[in-house]
C-alpha cells in the first residue's frame, strides 16, 4: 500500500554500514567509508553515545587485550604485571602504555590503586557499533515498468516500480556482539521504501513491490501494492530513485535503543511518450 512519508537519515549509496552514532550525515551519494563487516564509517545519522575513551581528541577502545584498560586522564593503558617484579604490601604493579596505546616505551609502575578506568565494565553502545558493523543493509536495487530498453511508456498511464527482495534489502536482519559476559543484539528491518519518481513525486510502498508481467493477469493495469497509478503528466525522461527506511534497535546490558537508517538506490531512467489518439 502506497502512502506519503519523509526520508529520516541518509546514507552515502556507497557506504552500506553508516556509523550512527556520528553527528554528522555527509553528503548523500559522497564518497563512502569502508563497508562490510568490521566498518568503523564516519558517515550516518542518528545520534547516541559517542566513544567513551578518547586521547588528543582520537576516540580509543576503553579496553585491548594486549595493552589492558585506558585511564581517560592521562592517556595510558594498564595492564597488570604478571608476574609481579616484587611484592609491596598494598600495591601492584601495572604495565603502563601511555600516548594512546601508540607502542613504544612502557614501564612498570607501582600503584596504590588501580586506575581510572580499570577493569571498567564493557559499554552496550559500543558494543551495539560492532554488531551493527557485523550486517550489511545494502540499497534497494531498482526496476520500474515500461522498461526504456524496451519501449517508452505513456502519459497517464500507470508506472509500476519494484524492488530485489531478500533479508540485506529489507531485512530482518540479525546480529550480535559479545564482550566478557556481556552480549548485544541488534536487529534491522525496512519499514517503508519511497521512490522519486524524477518530478517532484513521491510514492511511499510497504515492501518491495511485484514484478510486472507483459503476459500476467494485470498487464496493463495498476500495480497492486507499489505502482505511480495516474502515470506522468507530460512527456519526457525521467530517473526514478528509492530509499529504503530501516528501523535498527539493539539490546543488552540492560539499555536498550531504536534509531532510523536509510539506504538510497542509483537512478533507473524511464521514458514517456506523448499518447496518441486515433480518430475516424
Amino acid at each position: 500500500m502506497a502512502r506519503a512519508g519523509g526520508p529520516d537519515v541518509n546514507c552515502p549509496p556507497t557506504q552500506y554500514d553508516c556509523d550512527i552514532w556520528d553527528d554528522d550525515p555527509g553528503d548523500p551519494g559522497g564518497p563512502g567509508g569502508p563497508g562490510g563487516g568490521g566498518n568503523g564509517g564516519e558517515t550516518g545519522g542518528g545520534g547516541g553515545p559517542a566513544a567513551k575513551c578518547q586521547w588528543n581528541g582520537r576516540p580509543l577502545p576503553c579496553y585491548d587485550e594486549f595493552l589492558g584498560w585506558f585511564n581517560n586522564g592521562d592517556g595510558c593503558y594498564y595492564k597488570l604485571a604478571e608476574p609481579q617484579p616484587s611484592v609491596v604490601e598494598g600495591k601492584q604493579w601495572y604495565v603502563q602504555t601511555c600516548n594512546g596505546g601508540d607502542l613504544g616505551a612502557q614501564d612498570q609502575v607501582l600503584l596504590d590503586a588501580a586506575p581510572a578506568g580499570f577493569e571498567a565494565p564493557p559499554d552496550p553502545a559500543e558494543l551495539a557499533r560492532q554488531a551493527l558493523a557485523s550486517i550489511r543493509l545494502l540499497p534497494p536495487r531498482l526496476k520500474v515498468a515500461p522498461r526504456r530498453n524496451t519501449g517508452p511508456g505513456l502519459v497517464g498511464l500507470p508506472v509500476w516500480m519494484w524492488a530485489s527482495p531478500g533479508p540485506n534489502y529489507f531485512g530482518p536482519l540479525h546480529g550480535s556482539k559479545s564482550d566478557r559476559g556481556l552480549t548485544v543484539e541488534i536487529s534491522a528491518k525496512v519499514d517503508r521504501i519511497v521512490w522519486d519518481m524524477g518530478n517532484g513525486d513521491t510514492v511511499t510502498c510497504d515492501g518491495p513491490g511485484t514484478p510486472y508481467e507483459v503476459d500476467g493477469p494485470r498487464a496493463g493495469l495498476t500495480s497492486p501494492d507499489c505502482g505511480y497509478d495516474d502515470g506522468y503528466r507530460a512527456t519526457g525522461t525521467y530517473r526514478i530513485s528509492a530509499t529504503t527506511h530501516w528501523t535498527v534497535s539493539w539490546s543488552g546490558g540492560g539499555e536498550s535503543q531504536s534509531f532510523p537508517l536509510t539506504r538510497t538506490s542509483n537512478a533507473v531512467p524511464i521514458e514517456i511518450d506523448e499518447l496518441q489518439v486515433v480518430t475516424g
